[in-house]
C-alpha cells in the first residue's frame, strides 16, 4: 500500500511533539460510524480513568488481547492508533495485514516500514474497543521511552475521541470519559467554548493569534493532545507566518527521516474563548525539512503544554472545545535554561545520560560533556527522581544555580555547578 504520511517527533528540552499527519492516497480507512470503544458496564454515563503526565504528556495503561499492561500516549492529532513498540506486535503473535512504507519528516529518504494489524483487543479501566486498528512500526525509531522516561509502547487517537466525550484534568491527573449521548454541555461561565471543525478524524480551531505588537492573525490549528508544545507555527502555510525577529536557532527535534531544525521564539498571545494566554514559546520548523503532507491544510498545531493550564473538555460530536482556567493558568511558558538535552536509559529508565551540549550554553561552561551519566543535583539521587521532575529543574529559573555531579563514560565523576539562563 502506498501512504503519504509523515511522523515527526520534536523535543524542546522537556517539550515533546508528536505530530503524526496521515493521509491516504490508495485504499482509505473509513471511518467508523459505530464508535469504537465502548463502556465495559452499558448502563454507566461515565468513567474515570487515571493517567501519568510525563513531559506534557498523556500516558494511559491498556491490556491488548488481554495481555499487559501497555502504556499509550492519549493523542488527538493522530488518525488511527499506533504500536511504537515492534515488541509488543511480536509478543503478541498479531497477524499483519498490508505492508505500508512511511516517509517521514528530517534529513534522509530513506522509508520505514509498518503494518497494517486490524481486530485487536484493547481494554482500557472501564471501557473496551472489540476490534481496533492499528498500524504497527517495524522499527521504534522515535524512541518514545527514552525521551519520555518510562516504557511507551504505542499510541491512542482518534477512535477514544471519536467513542467518547473526553475531560481532561491535570490535578490530580484524571480523565473522565462520558457518554456522548447523554452528555450535558456545563453551562459555567468560567467554562470558554471554542468551535472545533472535524476533518480526517482529526479536530481543528481558528483562533486568534497575535504574532508581535502589530500584527495579529486568525490561525487554524491542530488540536493536538499528543504534542508536548504550547504552540508551533508552519511558516511554509497559506497565512505566510512571519518568523519573530527575536528568535533562537534550535535543533527541535527528530523525525522518521532525521533531525527537525528551526526556531523557538515567542508569539505574544492567543485568543481562546473569552481567555487570552500571554507570551506562549512557540517552535516555528523549517519549512523544508518537516514536509507535511497534511490531509487538511493548517496554519500550525496547539499542545498540551498550553492545554495543562486549562480543565479541558474535548466534544468530538458536537464539535467544541471547553476550557476553564486551573492552578497552572498563570504559569510562565519556559525552554530549557541548561542546554543539555537528556535520555533515560536502563531497564526502569531512571540512568540520565546527557545527549548533547549546547555550545556556549551554561552546560558547556559547566563543562558537562555528551554521555556524562547524571548522578545528583542539588544532593538529590536522580535514581529516585523522574525524568520529567529533572526537567522541571532545568526549567526552574533564570539565574538559579544547581551543583551537579555526574560520571564520566571514563568512569570518573565530575562535579560542578551549573547556572540557568534564559534564552527565550
Amino acid at each position: 500500500m502506498l501512504l503519504s504520511q509523515a511522523i515527526t517527533l520534536i523535543f524542546q528540552g522537556s517539550r515533546l511533539w508528536l505530530l503524526v499527519a496521515l493521509l491516504l492516497s490508495a485504499g482509505p480507512l473509513v471511518a467508523q460510524e459505530k464508535p469504537a470503544f465502548q463502556f465495559e458496564r452499558p448502563r454507566a454515563r461515565r468513567i474515570s480513568l487515571p493517567f501519568l503526565l510525563q513531559r506534557n504528556l498523556i500516558i494511559v495503561s491498556a491490556r491488548l488481547n488481554g495481555q499487559g499492561p501497555y502504556n499509550f500516549l492519549l493523542d488527538s492529532g493522530v488518525g488511527i492508533s499506533i504500536l511504537t513498540d515492534p515488541a509488543v506486535k511480536n509478543f503478541l503473535q498479531l497477524r499483519t495485514g498490508e505492508e505500508i512504507r512511511l516517509m517521514g519528516a528530517g534529513e534522509s529518504e530513506q522509508p520505514l516500514l509498518a503494518y497494517r494489524v486490524d481486530s485487536v483487543l484493547v481494554q482500557l479501566p472501564g471501557a473496551v474497543a472489540p476490534a481496533l486498528t492499528f498500524f504497527a512500526i517495524s522499527e521504534d525509531v522515535l524512541n518514545l521511552s527514552a525521551y519520555v522516561g518510562m516504557p511507551i509502547h504505542g499510541i491512542l487517537g482518534y477512535d477514544v475521541f471519536q467513542s467518547f466525550v473526553v475531560e481532561v484534568h491535570t490535578d490530580p491527573a484524571l480523565l473522565y470519559l462520558h457518554d456522548p449521548v447523554r452528555y450535558r454541555t456545563p453551562r459555567s461561565r468560567r467554562w470558554a467554548r471554542v468551535p472545533l471543525t472535524l476533518r480526517a478524524n482529526r479536530m481543528y480551531l481558528t483562533t486568534a493569534v497575535q504574532l508581535n505588537d502589530t500584527l495579529t492573525m486568525p490561525l487554524k490549528l491542530l488540536l493536538d493532545t499528543g504534542a508536548g508544545h504550547a504552540l508551533s507555527l508552519e511558516t511554509g502555510s497559506a497565512a505566510n507566518i512571519p518568523l519573530p525577529e527575536h528568535r533562537l536557532r534550535a535543533q527541535l527535534g527528530l523525525g522518521l527521516s532525521g533531525n527537525i531544525n528551526g526556531y523557538l521564539a515567542r508569539v505574544k498571545s492567543m485568543q481562546l474563548g473569552r481567555y487570552q494566554v500571554q507570551s506562549l514559546l512557540t517552535s516555528f520548523p523549517d519549512a523544508q525539512e518537516v514536509r507535511l503532507k497534511a490531509s487538511v491544510p493548517r496554519d500550525g498545531g496547539l499542545g498540551f503544554e498550553l492545554l495543562k493550564r486549562f480543565s479541558t473538555i474535548i466534544d468530538y460530536r458536537r464539535s467544541q472545545l471547553l476550557l476553564r482556567p486551573n492552578a497552572l493558568y498563570h504559569d510562565p511558558f519556559e525552554h530549557d535554561m541548561s542546554g543539555i538535552e537528556l535520555l533515560a536509559v536502563g531497564n526502569d529508565y531512571r540512568r540520565y545520560l546527557i545527549l548533547k551540549v549546547e555550545p556556549g550554553s551554561p552546560a558547556a561552561t559547566a563543562g558537562l560533556q555528551p554521555d556524562d551519566e547524571l548522578l545528583i543535583i542539588n544532593m538529590q539521587p536522580t535514581g529516585n527522581m523522574t525524568l520529567t521532575q529533572i526537567s522541571r529543574l532545568l526549567h526552574s529559573g533564570d539565574q538559579r544555580e544547581l551543583v551537579i555531579i555526574v560520571r564520566r563514560a571514563s568512569g570518573e565523576l565530575y562535579s560542578t555547578s551549573l547556572r540557568l539562563r534564559r534564552q527565550i
